[in-house]
């Protein structure tokens, strides 16, 4: 059979094509990596920084905790009874804050102030109310709870008009007593009571304006302290000898009383702080009972311990706001989480309320 030059030539054309067309994909082949051995994909800094978990929208003015929305709730400032008849008391868990101050003849309160956690079902058991407790409430715009008070402090809920809940004069039906526990160590309450005892009594139950602390963020870098894993507080009375040790592994300083662990009687679990501070503050003696009054305004020494820390500090107290901490005229940072603040006698001194190791 004979073949025309055209087709001859037409067919060693795409017979080259052909060949041309299997080296290239040969090529291509020799070039595709296995993508089990294909090198991972290098980021910027910058790059890593946008992908770095997003700060959250909103936080607890009080805790640093972050939130999915405003926090808004008016605080709640409750006096909880502090006797040894009255441990383990309920609800100290869910307090943003507590202060533990003297009353008198020795004997400590605690001011537990509420505003992110309002789930608790029993808080107390509730005590009266001092003039420098209304001073430690009011500072956060929190209803005051109470059940009674001293004469002074009495004078100046009256006369001031302050926003109080009082189960002996103003709200009983907002309270209630535990048969369990023997009076008056049994004064109980919760945030849902109270809530509606201060829409009732025409108080504001939403506050935007709560004062707040400064928080440290995730990259930045603390304070530097000195190394302390426990601390012990004496506020005048052997038995109400306060101490904390520090756990590295929640973070948190656990709390005991005369040596035992102070316990939440409606959890079980133990007190616990990501912050603990000790500050100095003048008392004087009123009268005959020994009724107290305590300085909060004129500032003076403090101890802040988070992280297993301690940073000698001072406290200050600015007007119309919340005692704030400051070291080389900077405030402190908390970490977040919730703080537990001792307020102790300047006499004889400052240090001798405190030891550590």
């Amino acid at each position: 059979m004979k073949w025309s030059k055209f087709v001859v030539l037409g067919m060693l054309s795409a017979a080259l094509m052909l060949v041309s067309a299997c080296g290239n994909a040969a090529e291509e082949a020799k070039q595709v990596v296995p993508a089990e051995e294909a090198t991972p994909q290098q980021t910027t800094p910058q790059e890593q920084k946008d992908i770095a978990p997003a700060a959250p929208a909103y936080t607890a003015p009080l805790t640093g905790m972050p939130l999915d929305e405003p926090l808004t709730g008016r605080p709640l400032a409750v006096m909880v009874n502090n006797a040894p008849a009255a441990r383990p008391q309920s609800g100290l868990t869910d307090a943003d804050m507590i202060y533990e101050v003297l009353a008198e003849g020795g004997v400590t309160r605690l001011v537990a102030i509420y505003q992110s956690h309002m789930e608790a079902a029993k808080i107390g058991p509730i005590r009266s109310i001092r003039p420098y407790m209304i001073d430690l409430g009011e500072s956060y715009h929190g209803v005051l709870v109470h059940a009674g008070a001293s004469n002074d402090a009495y004078a100046i809920l009256q006369r001031q008009h302050k926003e109080d809940l009082d189960e002996i004069t103003n709200a009983s039906r907002y309270f209630w007593r535990d048969k369990s526990r023997k009076p008056p160590h049994n004064l109980y309450s919760n945030p849902e009571k109270l809530l509606e005892g201060a829409a009732k009594r025409k108080y504001a139950i939403e506050d935007t304006k709560v004062p707040g602390y400064s928080f440290y963020k995730e990259d930045e870098t603390p304070v530097s302290g000195e190394s302390v894993s426990k601390l012990e507080v004496k506020f005048q009375l052997s038995n109400y000898k306060v101490s904390y040790e520090y756990d590295p592994a929640s973070k948190q300083y656990k709390r005991f009383v005369n040596g035992k662990t102070h316990m939440d009687l409606e959890t079980g679990e133990q007190l616990k702080a990501t912050n603990v501070v000790v500050m100095g503050a003048d008392h004087k003696v009123m009268d005959e009972v020994g009724r107290l009054d305590v300085d909060l305004q004129l500032g003076g020494e403090a101890l802040l311990f988070q992280r297993g820390q301690m940073i000698r500090a001072q406290w200050i107290r600015r007007a119309d706001d919340i005692i704030r901490f400051i070291k080389d005229n900077k405030e402190l940072p908390f970490y977040p989480g919730n703080t537990i603040i001792n307020v102790v006698p300047n006499s004889p001194n400052f240090d001798s309320h405190v030891k550590t190791e």
